[in-house]
């Protein structure tokens, strides 16, 4: 069980005067005067808490693009990408460094 489940738990099991002094502290309003500036290391916290995880990077990161090909020829690469089990732009990945290294070997 979760230590917030535990928790909720322990709150269940309490008459209405210990639930009464075990919450009091939430009934106070929040004083801006009783905070602080954050620390370098919790802003940092603060911002990677914030951030949308995005893609993972590879080499130097990467570039959306947009390309036109033959329906037909998308169809079946798309039929090959399934039974590889990788996705459409890990195909054309594939491709684009086969068609590199066959380049550089010539």
């Amino acid at each position: 069980m979760s230590p917030a489940g535990r928790k909720a738990s322990e709150y269940q099991h309490m008459t209405p005067p210990q639930l009464e002094a075990a919450t009091a502290t939430f009934d106070a309003e929040m004083v801006v005067d009783e905070s602080r500036p954050l620390t370098p290391t919790e802003r940092k916290a603060w911002q990677a808490a914030r951030r949308k995880p995005g893609r993972p990077k590879k080499g130097a990161g990467v570039k959306v693009i947009s390309v036109s090909v033959e329906r037909g020829l998308l169809a079946e690469s798309d039929a090959l990408a399934s039974r590889l089990r990788i996705s459409r732009a890990a195909l054309v990945e594939r491709g684009l460094r086969a068609v590199l290294e066959a380049r550089r070997l010539r």
